[in-house]
């Protein structure tokens, strides 16, 4: 079996993944309303702005660790480690 190379660009494509599973998840959380009325809308407000607020923080999570991957040319044992727990965070 052939040895791969492990890149800055895999390590950055498994933490798209994480956080690709990190926003279907706030997703999920989503309720319907009883009622296909758009006033049966406005008692989930709360929800909606904190799903808005998460998601961007995830945003600019994600677009910070894309910025810092460009630099890793070769990524060591101890940046996949330290990238792994970040995303479990």
């Amino acid at each position: 079996m052939p040895e791969e190379k492990t890149t800055a660009g895999r390590v950055a494509a498994y933490s798209d993944a994480v956080f690709a599973v990190i926003v279907t998840i706030m997703v999920l959380e989503l309720k319907v309303p009883d009622q296909p009325a758009f006033s049966e809308l406005l008692p989930l407000w709360p929800t909606a702005i904190s799903y808005v607020v998460s998601y961007l923080f995830i945003a600019i999570i994600w677009i910070n660790h894309h910025y810092l991957m460009r630099f890793a040319a070769a990524p060591s044992l101890k940046l996949i480690w330290i990238n792994l727990l970040c995303c479990i965070k």
